[in-house]
C-alpha cells in the first residue's frame, strides 16, 4: 500500500480548482476510438473515505480484458486533498488514484472511473481528469446520471438512450442487465462513446456495474478499513 501526501500546489479553493479544470480540459482527445473491448487490460479504480479521520484510500484493479480475471491491483491512502464540494470531486480523488495506478506492475491499458467524463457540469469529471493526467484512455461509469436528462431505455441488455444536458448528448443511459435500472457511461479522455458503451457491456456479463468497478470498491473499502483501524 501507498501512503500519499497532498501535492505542492494542490487546489485550496474551488476558484483555483475550476481554473485548472478550465486548463485542462483543452487537452481532452475525443477524436480517438480507443482500444477495442475485449482486449488488453482494463482498469478499474474507485475510492472510499473517512471524513472524520481525514483518510482517503484509492484502488486499481487491472482485468485481462478477455477473461476479466484479475491480472493485478494496488492500493494508495492519502489524506483528503479537497473539501467536498460537487463538480469538484476529482481534486478530492485525483493524488491517491494516480498513486495507486502508478504502484502497478505494468500499463493499465484502459481505465474505467465510477464516475463521469464529459456528463459533468463543466465537461470534466474525474474520467477526463485522469485521462488528461496520465495520457490514458479512460471511460466513466456512473450509477446515477448526476443532473442530466435521460428516456429509460429499452428493457434488453444493450439498450441505450442519449444522457442530455439541454440539447447537448454527454453520454448514454445503458441497460447493462434485462429490465434493471442503466449505468450512465461518458467519455473521459482518447475513445468515444460507442466504444465506451461497448466496453460497459463487456464488463458486465452478471452485474448491473462493471466488474472493474465492483472489484476497485471493494478493494478500496479494505484499505480503507486496514488504514484506520475500523
Amino acid at each position: 500500500m501507498t501512503t500519499v501526501e497532498i501535492p505542492a500546489g494542490w487546489p485550496a479553493t474551488e476558484e483555483q480548482a475550476r481554473a485548472v479544470q478550465d486548463e485542462l480540459r483543452a487537452r481532452v482527445v475525443l477524436d480517438e476510438p480507443g482500444p477495442p473491448p475485449g482486449t488488453g487490460h482494463v482498469t478499474g479504480v474507485d475510492v472510499a473515505y473517512d471524513d472524520e479521520r481525514d483518510v482517503v484510500a484509492a484502488a486499481a484493479v487491472v482485468l485481462d480484458a478477455a477473461t476479466l480475471d484479475v491480472v493485478a491491483e494496488a492500493t494508495a491512502v492519502g489524506r483528503i486533498s479537497f473539501p467536498y464540494v460537487p463538480g469538484l470531486l476529482a481534486f478530492r480523488e485525483i493524488p491517491t488514484v494516480l498513486a495507486a495506478l502508478r504502484a502497478l506492475p505494468g500499463p493499465p491499458g484502459l481505465v474505467v472511473c465510477d464516475g463521469y467524463g464529459l456528463a459533468h457540469p463543466r465537461r470534466f469529471g474525474l474520467a477526463s481528469h485522469l485521462g488528461v493526467l496520465t495520457g490514458l484512455p479512460t471511460v466513466g461509469v456512473a450509477k446515477n446520471p448526476f443532473t442530466f436528462t435521460y428516456d429509460d431505455p429499452d428493457a434488453p441488455r444493450g439498450s441505450r438512450s442519449p444522457l442530455l444536458a439541454g440539447t447537448e448528448e454527454v453520454g448514454s443511459a445503458l441497460r447493462t442487465r434485462d429490465g434493471v435500472k442503466p449505468v450512465f457511461v461518458s467519455v473521459g479522455h482518447r475513445t468515444n462513446l460507442t466504444r465506451a458503451c461497448a466496453h460497459t457491456l463487456a464488463l458486465t456479463p452478471s452485474y448491473r456495474l462493471p466488474e472493474t468497478t465492483r472489484r476497485a470498491d471493494a478493494l478500496c473499502r479494505t484499505a480503507l478499513r486496514r488504514a484506520t483501524g475500523r
